[in-house]
């Protein structure tokens, strides 16, 4: 039952920050990009980190809620989506020198969010 509420309060949390991201993020390059350069622009445009703050303080007590094989196990998938992302992003590294086209830094991001869903899905079905 705790578990539950934990994972509720959670889910709730995670997605009410990133729902202030999503919003930030829109309104970020709806009138941010089309200003003039300055400090004003440069507020606007990191704006987003705002919602992207929240969703990290909502997984470290996340992280502070759960018992101590829950907190092993995240951080252990943490850490092997972790080792793919370098592996495939030190790879991209080499293929851009061969005349791939260079990727924004954003794409680091997606493919760790991305190995970590793989890494939990994977490690839950060999769990079975």
């Amino acid at each position: 039952m705790h578990e539950k509420r934990i994972a509720k309060a959670y889910t709730r949390e995670l997605f009410g920050s990133l729902a202030l991201y999503t919003v930030l993020l829109v309104a970020a390059i709806r009138w941010g990009r089309p200003m003039e350069d300055g400090v004003l622009r440069t507020l606007v445009l990191l704006s987003p980190m705002i919602g992207f703050c929240a969703a990290l303080w909502v997984i470290v007590r996340h992280f502070a809620r759960v018992d101590e094989y829950q907190r092993m196990r995240q951080l252990e998938n943490v850490g092997l989506a972790a080792a793919i992302t370098a592996g495939l992003t030190f790879t991209y590294g080499f293929l851009e020198t061969a005349g791939f086209p260079k990727l924004s830094m954003f794409t680091v991001w997606c493919v760790l969010c991305g190995s970590v869903l793989v890494v939990q899905l994977v490690r839950k079905l060999l769990d079975r």
